[in-house]
């Protein structure tokens, strides 16, 4: 994850709205820039209220306290960093009303250990260069709901990993260094919810 945190982050939608956060000087950290999240938040319009969000390899945080910004019902942030998931509560506990928990784990770990989901949207940008989106892929489908979204984020270079059984790509693009993707992913049938209620 490398260095795009100078002047920490900028909420740039919904409750805080221009609110700055502070991200720390952790070696590799890399918050996804503003013109990237403002084109992965177009893109989910309509379908974030409400909802339950996971941000797998949280870092800075920037892509689910966007989607708490948002309407998101409930955001998890997974973050292996001690210091990192320390900092995380830090800032959580400067958003009032906000339903954010942070989980200190490792992103492949927590899928496995399955403690928490359904989920409908799904942030994943892990380390680049780590191949984490394969192995995250095969795990992802037994934490979502049916439909959920799912936004991979990967260098502008690399290829998408393929996709799981009926998963399809809505949308990509790329900005500088950063390819962006969202994907409309169906987990399995025996751990959506009934019933639920959906904005969009």
């Amino acid at each position: 994850m490398a260095g795009r945190n100078k002047g920490g982050i900028r909420l740039i939608g919904g409750h805080w709205r221009g609110r700055r956060l502070p991200v720390p000087a952790a070696a590799g950290l890399r918050p996804t820039p503003d013109r990237v999240r403002e084109t992965l938040f177009n893109w989910l319009q309509g379908r974030l209220a409400g909802t339950r969000c996971l941000d797998l390899f949280a870092g800075s945080g920037a892509l689910g306290l966007e989607a708490a910004s948002r309407g998101a019902a409930e955001v998890v942030l997974v973050e292996r960093s001690a210091p990192l998931a320390r900092h995380l509560r830090e800032i959580v506990s400067l958003l009032p009303g906000a339903c954010i928990r942070v989980v200190r784990s490792d992103g492949l770990r927590f899928l496995r250990e399955g403690r928490a989901g359904p989920f409908d949207v799904v942030f994943l940008d892990p380390p680049y260069g780590s191949g984490l989106l394969e192995p995250v892929f095969r795990l992802l489908p037994a934490a979502l709901n049916a439909p959920a979204w799912v936004y991979a984020e990967l260098p502008a270079t690399a290829p998408l990993p393929a996709l799981p059984p009926r998963w399809r790509l809505l949308r990509s693009t790329q900005a500088g260094a950063v390819g962006a993707h969202l994907i409309e992913a169906q987990g399995e049938p025996t751990k959506g919810v009934p019933g639920r209620a959906r904005a969009g």
